[in-house]
Formats: structure tokens, C-alpha cells, sequence
């Protein structure tokens, strides 16, 4: 292995390893903020944090040349990232306990997949349809707690809200791929578009910031890692490697690894259910890479 592909791996476990958290991090700043309260304090965090990282030379120029079509843009698209997406996510960690909200959230590569395919004119093969179904019925037995033939719905709300942010977070990737801006000023427009929404949002529903330490601390790591240093650090390896496959294989490590911090953590028993469920989302997703390469 060449020293890049090292250095990439390492960025990528990173990523990893950030991501992994997220889930519990979601859980225990929702006890002490609403999930409005949530996305707009850590947008704020995810805000400064690119404000500071776009002072370098390179990313400076890169701003500099961006058009203002371009620039308006990544501004609206923030109203979709990480504005309702967002909130939408937190929304559904609100109702569901964090390892079926995780479990769900994971299958947004499959519904980017099938959004893709008409939007971007993208071909879908009888592979892909069928990771779809295999990954959907892994969602069915989460959402119906190990009872899929039942169809009972424990939280269909929340199931619908954790549905719903795969297909936003799907739309937000789709309208990317028509654009061509540099990954990080990208993210800065999107951060600075939503900020004025969301502080809108959160006056208007005269919801104030949180007054508890726990919930500063909650809303300042997500910010901070899930918006904003794991996608540094996943970029930086997919610019390192040799190997792009070998660095997106890494993301399969996460969803076991949230289980594991979800159970020890946040004190959630990891049921059998979710366990089962994943597994098919995960081979679904397996065999979507498996018929595209």
C-alpha cells in the first residue's frame, strides 16, 4: 500500500469513527434541546468552523471565482442542507430510540439510487431494484419492531420523518451533481443560506437557546464533527487514495459501531430487531455497489 493510500485510509477511519458517534450524540442532545434548538445551534458551530477553514489561500480563491449564479445556488440549497434535512433528522431521533432512526437513516444510499435514476437519467438495473427491496424490507422490520408480516407500525411518524431524511439528503446529493463548486465553499454558501432561516425559525417559535451546559455541549459536537470535521476528513481521503472503493468500503464499519456506542452510551439495549433489520439494509446497499461497479 502506497503511503497515500495509508493517509487516506487513516482519514477515512477518522470519518468513520466521527460518524459513529453521531447517532448518540443525537440522542443525548435531544433530552435537553428541541431538534429546531439542535440544528440551528450546531449550524452555527458547523458556520464558524468553515468561516475559519475558508481563510486558506486555495479555498479563498476558490470563493473568488465562483459565479453568483453559482453562489446563489449554494445558498437555496442550504434551505434543503442542512436546514430541513436537518431538522427533519432530529425530528425523527426525537420519536424513535436512536439505533432504529440510525439503522433507517443508512438506507439514503439506496433512495439516492432510485432518485437518481430519473432525475439524473441514470440507468436502474434488476441488481439495484433488488438491493432496494432487500434493503426496504430490512426498514420494514425495524419500523414494525420484528413483526413485518403484521405491518404494524410502532412510530409511524417517526419512521416517516427517518424516510424522509434519506430522501432529502438524497435530493440535496442529486442537485450537487449538476454543480460544480469546490466541496468546502459549497458547504459555507449552504451554512450561511440556512443560518438566517433557521434563527428565523427558532424567533419565530419563540423557542430560546438552551440554558443547561449539556445542551451547548450537545449542539457544539455535532456542529463541530457530524457537519463539519468528518466531511474534512472524508474528502481529504477520497483525494488521497488510489483506491476510491477501498475508502467508501470504510462507511460499512459505522453502522456496527453506532450500535456498540448507542448501547454503551446512551444506555439503549440494542434489540434483535434492529440488529436483523440492518443487516438487510447493509446487504442491500452491498449489492447496489456490487451491480453499479
Amino acid at each position: 500500500m502506497q503511503d497515500t493510500d495509508r493517509r487516506a485510509v487513516k482519514l477515512g477511519l477518522g470519518a468513520v469513527m466521527l460518524w459513529s458517534t453521531v447517532a448518540t450524540a443525537f440522542s443525548l442532545s435531544l433530552q435537553y434541546l428541541t431538534p429546531l434548538q439542535l440544528v440551528t445551534l450546531a449550524t452555527v458551530i458547523s458556520w464558524c468552523f468553515f468561516a475559519i477553514r475558508l481563510n486558506a489561500p486555495e479555498r479563498r480563491s476558490a470563493l473568488r471565482v465562483t459565479s453568483s449564479k453559482a453562489r446563489a445556488t449554494g445558498l437555496l440549497v442550504g434551505w434543503l442542507n442542512p436546514g430541513l434535512y436537518y431538522l427533519v433528522l432530529f425530528a425523527a431521533y426525537d420519536r424513535l430510540p436512536a439505533q432504529e432512526a440510525m439503522a433507517i437513516n443508512y438506507s439514503w444510499g439506496i433512495t439516492l439510487a432510485l432518485l437518481a435514476a430519473p432525475l439524473l437519467r441514470q440507468r436502474l438495473s434488476s441488481g439495484a431494484l433488488l438491493a432496494a427491496c432487500i434493503s426496504y424490507s430490512g426498514i420494514v422490520v425495524i419500523a414494525t419492531r420484528g413483526a413485518p408480516l403484521s405491518l404494524d407500525f410502532a412510530q409511524p411518524l417517526g419512521v416517516g420523518l427517518a424516510l424522509l431524511s434519506t430522501l432529502l439528503w438524497s435530493l440535496y446529493w442529486v442537485i450537487n451533481a449538476r454543480l460544480s463548486l469546490d466541496p468546502e465553499v459549497n458547504l459555507f454558501l449552504n451554512f450561511s443560506g440556512a443560518l438566517p432561516l433557521l434563527l428565523a425559525l427558532l424567533w419565530w417559535s419563540d423557542t430560546p437557546f438552551p440554558a443547561l451546559w449539556q445542551g451547548w455541549a450537545g449542539g457544539l459536537y455535532v456542529g463541530l464533527f457530524e457537519m463539519g470535521l468528518a466531511f474534512v476528513l472524508w474528502m481529504g481521503a477520497m483525494k488521497a487514495t488510489t483506491s476510491t472503493l477501498r475508502i467508501s468500503s470504510l462507511i460499512f464499519l459505522s453502522p456496527p459501531l453506532s450500535l456498540v456506542l448507542i448501547w454503551v452510551i446512551a444506555g439503549e439495549p440494542v434489540k434483535t430487531y434492529t440488529l436483523i433489520g440492518l443487516v438487510l439494509i447493509l446487504f442491500g446497499l452491498w449489492l447496489q455497489r456490487r451491480a453499479e461497479s
